[in-house]
């Protein structure tokens, strides 16, 4: 009987099948006893090729496969020096606290800032996220969130180490895409939307440093890694997600001036796209909730010292408060960026005096949570990647349900998987991958019209609403609306009972 002779073509996805088999037995081995966070209810069928489709994680390039085959083996070695601490007892899926080499570039307190980092050996991929918090634009109201919200103005009690979730996690079923990158959180602590570039005084009580902050992470990490990383992507979430648009135009010419040309920066933007719309009623401007978002953003970009992007500088001049809104900023950014925001966002909401608690809202109040919708709808038409949601919610990327929420069918961890792949055949000039969607928005026109929204909660009791229960807290007026939609009204109860 004749031996079997392999293909040598078929040892590389061999070989790239046992790895891959072996890395989910790692996870799955030291996981021991620990429970899965409770989800709001199991994902769908649909999302199953999603969660296995991990090879995107594997800092493996196979372009080599075909065009160089030691290259190839190389990168194989990488992937088992990754999988390397399957050996260990235990798995340190730990962000680690570092502070900054330069120690003039503070907090607002003047005590030293810095970044939390887990580092994946092997990876070439690079996510560097924004922490989110609001702000303060006045000495006034600073004291006052110095006093209550000291975290977000000190390092002085920061914890040593920090858990990764959401795109921060470092297992495979709750990160499909990135969790084999390296990790690093930077805390918010400048209280300035990531944009100052002021020193503490003795004129002025607080430092206001966001913008140095990211730019001295990024020199430090250097030394770490990045300066090998292939693709860096910076990333946020609220004023986090504002930073991101202020930032990573700045982030790409810092490393391109330092002659790292070749890493790839791109940014993902969660929950800070802003509109300076008119505020439902007009209260008097005390603090960050009571004011409207432009009147906080010009008296904060004096406070602060800000440094906004130079071309959009260039397009507002005079008003550069302007930067600080998405859809005023972004077509003036020249890294790609992806958008994630929910059409109905609590923070804007928030800002623009719509209370959501007490007693269902006034028809006027309703009115205009649709129409907030719409315009968000409006300023996104020309984003080419994001994820909308018809949703109330607020921040999404670091939440554990963030696999679960879909758009036409499609999860946000799949939609990035499309993205990084359109980035990467576009350098190739190949063409986009079919079935692979970038641009995904929601046209159902009231809030959790999409039924794979986050849980809603009674903010009194605690319990979980219905959908049809939330929209009647909300002031829905089911035979109002049932008569603009020419339809029966226990008919559109029924279709909003069953998610439709």
């Amino acid at each position: 009987m004749k031996a079997v002779k392999m293909v040598p073509s078929l040892l590389p996805a061999l070989l790239l099948l046992v790895l891959m088999q072996s890395s989910v037995l790692c996870v799955r081995r030291f996981r021991g006893g620990r429970n899965p966070q409770q989800r709001r209810s199991p994902p769908p069928p649909t999302h199953r090729a999603d969660r296995g489709d991990t090879t995107e994680s594997f800092p493996l390039d196979f372009t080599a496969v075909e065009e160089n085959m030691d290259n190839f083996m190389t990168q194989v070695k990488n992937l088992a020096q990754s999988l390397y601490p399957c050996s260990a007892q235990k798995l340190d899926h730990d962000m680690k606290l570092n502070f900054l080499v330069n120690t003039s570039v503070t907090c607002n307190d003047g005590s030293p800032a810095g970044y939390y980092l887990k580092e994946s050996r092997g990876s070439r991929r690079w996510l560097i996220f924004l922490e989110g918090g609001w702000y303060c634009f006045n000495k006034e109201n600073c004291d006052s969130r110095y006093e209550t919200m000291r975290r977000f103005m000190s390092s002085s009690k920061w914890p040593q180490t920090k858990r990764g979730t959401g795109i921060l996690s470092p297992l495979p079923e709750e990160n499909p895409h990135w969790w084999n990158a390296n990790m690093v959180y930077i805390p918010y602590c400048s209280s300035d939307v990531w944009s100052g570039a002021t020193a503490k005084t003795e004129q002025s009580a607080y430092a206001f440093m966001g913008s140095l902050i990211i730019q001295e992470v990024v020199k430090n990490l250097l030394s770490k890694g990045l300066d090998n990383a292939r693709v860096l992507l910076l990333a946020g979430s609220s004023a986090g997600g504002t930073g991101v648009l202020l930032n990573v135009d700045r982030v790409a010419e810092l490393l391109e001036g330092m002659e790292y040309a070749g890493i790839q920066v791109r940014g993902l933007s969660d929950s800070g796209w802003f509109l300076d719309n008119k505020q439902y009623h007009c209260t008097d401007c005390v603090d960050t909730i009571g004011c409207t978002p432009t009147e906080t953003i010009k008296r904060g970009i004096k406070y602060w010292g800000s440094v906004v992007p130079e071309r959009c500088r260039q397009s507002h001049e005079g008003e550069e408060w302007n930067c600080f809104f998405g859809y005023r900023v972004f077509p003036s950014i020249k890294s790609p960026v992806f958008v994630v925001q929910w059409l109905f966002d609590e923070a804007q909401l928030t800002v623009d005096n719509i209370q959501l608690t007490g007693q269902p809202v006034q028809e006027g109040q309703w009115r205009y949570i649709q129409n907030l919708g719409i315009e968000l709808r409006n300023t996104l038409k020309d984003v080419p990647a994001m994820f909308a949601p018809a949703c109330l919610s607020h921040e999404v990327i670091t939440r554990n349900y963030w696999i679960d929420v879909q758009v036409k069918g499609t999860s946000l961890p799949r939609a990035l998987h499309c993205w990084d792949r359109s980035l990467h055949d576009s350098r190739n000039n190949k063409a986009p991958p079919k079935a692979c969607p970038v641009h995904l928005i929601d046209n159902c026109p009231w809030p959790h019209c999409n039924p794979t929204c986050p849980t809603i909660r009674d903010q009194f009791t605690g319990q979980e609403m219905s959908v049809v229960q939330f929209l009647m807290h909300m002031g829905f007026d089911v035979q109002k609306m049932a008569q603009q939609q020419g339809m029966d009204p226990s008919k559109l109860l029924g279709m909003l009972s069953s998610g439709s």
